[in-house]
């Protein structure tokens, strides 16, 4: 490991508890600073309520910490929308959003257009399918960005449990993102959980980054952030244990293509061959391909976008 690594890592590297409460709140009131957390969503019905609800409880009526609870509802066709909105999130939903610009799937689709329709100083992102939810995760990786000016990027790391066997979790993590960026971006080998979906930012850092439109945004971010910023202003916070529906073999060969993609582009900003992945499936007649294509496409700097623009103007 770089030496630099291992300076940032016993610097930048925190646990939840390392910042109780009432100094966050206190850092909250001193600077002025503003909080948004965003929830994407996918037919998420069966827990992005109860994510919101502990939220809204723990962090907006008993404590004023977040100013801005959203969930962005990326085309669920189950009742993701009803029961976000009942649990007291606003629910926007993704093609709303800058409709002059047509969306596609994909979770940094959804992530680039929260930016419109959210006001934080400090923008906190959710997996929407988190188990056993605590608001600890999101005050522990919004605390550093409200107490430490230096900070821009936090992102949440934890233990991910698989079949109930602990850390078996995040395998696109240990096969395909760590790999790459030990071997590409090695200030980037401290992250423990790169790819995790819980981190928050300044405002000011992300409206300035491409996003991904698709799994490669988390990868994406991290390195692009690292060019703009410097690893000093990135941190990551030990939030627990992360319970969350864990994805098919295939799916998670599809991801990795995407991060893969993600990557690539950061290398060399070339074109792709072939930005396609075949897989197999058995079936009646043996072993059936299906050819997937893999995301190729990114959105600008959301500073670069007219409506962005003029909301902030006004």
């Amino acid at each position: 490991m770089l030496e630099e690594v291992e300076r940032w890592l016993s610097t930048r590297s925190w646990s939840a508890t390392d910042r109780p409460l009432h100094q966050i709140l206190a850092a909250k009131q001193r600077t002025g600073r503003t909080v948004s957390v965003v929830l994407p969503a996918l037919n998420e019905e069966e827990t992005v309520g109860d994510i919101a609800a502990v939220i809204r409880h723990d962090l907006m009526r008993q404590v004023p910490l977040v100013d801005e609870l959203v969930v962005v509802d990326s085309g669920s066709t189950d009742r993701t929308s009803e029961v976000a909105a009942a649990a007291g999130a606003r629910v926007v939903h993704r093609d709303e959003i800058l409709p002059r610009i047509p969306a596609v799937p994909g979770k940094g689709e959804v992530l680039w257009r929260s930016l419109l329709v959210t006001s934080g100083d400090i923008v906190c992102f959710v997996d929407a399918d988190l188990r056993d939810f605590s608001s600890d995760f999101v005050s522990g990786i919004v605390g550093p960005l409200l107490t430490d000016p230096d900070i821009d990027l936090v992102k949440g790391m934890y233990d991910r449990p698989l079949g109930g066997a602990t850390g078996q979790g995040g395998r696109v993590t240990e096969l395909m993102a760590r790999p790459v960026l030990n071997m590409h971006w090695p200030q980037l080998a401290g992250f423990v959980q790169p790819l995790g979906g819980e981190y928050a930012a300044r405002r000011s850092l992300l409206e300035q980054l491409p996003f991904p439109v698709g799994y490669g945004v988390e990868l994406g971010m991290l390195v692009d952030a690292l060019h703009l910023v410097g690893l000093d202003a990135l941190a990551q916070v030990d939030i627990g244990v992360r319970k969350h529906r864990h994805q098919d073999g295939q799916a998670l060969g599809r991801m990795a293509a995407a991060i893969y993609r993600t990557a690539q582009l950061r290398l060399a900003r070339g074109h792709l061959i072939r930005p396609s992945l075949t897989q197999f499936e058995r079936g009646g007649d043996g072993f059936e391909p299906r050819t997937y294509s893999v995301d190729t496409e990114e959105r600008p700097p959301m500073v670069e976008i007219a409506e962005y623009q003029a909301r902030r103007a006004a």
